[in-house]
């Protein structure tokens, strides 16, 4: 893992990518699905953006079935853990933060209902 300050904010730089991690901190792990549906984007959208935070060295990614599950990097160094945390904890509770926090609990037939829409 090679994660530099520059390539770390450049990708923290796009909405999408930066909505995305602030739904992973608050969950362990979330399917592709739950991330569509909490920032209300495509699925190759969604999934774009998730190879380029899983190329970095951000997140980690596993399959079950059909499903893609993404999660933060076990492992990341503590610089970066210590920036996505305070991000996370000074903006959790502002737009669209909040609004992305709201869908993903609103979303019916979540993959722990064994459904994944």
């Amino acid at each position: 893992m090679n994660i530099t300050p520059d390539h770390l904010f450049r990708l923290l730089g796009d909405s999408t990518r930066l909505r995305s991690l602030m739904l992973l901190i608050e969950h362990a792990e979330l399917c592709v699905c739950e991330l569509t549906h909490a920032l209300n984007l495509s699925q190759p959208k969604i999934s774009r953006h998730l190879a380029q935070l899983r190329e970095l060295g951000l997140v980690t990614d596993r399959r079950e079935g059909l499903w893609v599950y993404y999660q933060l990097q076990p492992a990341l160094p503590k610089w970066v853990e210590v920036i996505l945390q305070e991000t996370w904890q000074a903006n959790s509770n502002i737009a669209p933060f909040i609004n992305d926090r709201q869908l993903l609990v609103d979303m019916p037939n979540r993959p722990s209902a064994a459904c994944c829409a």
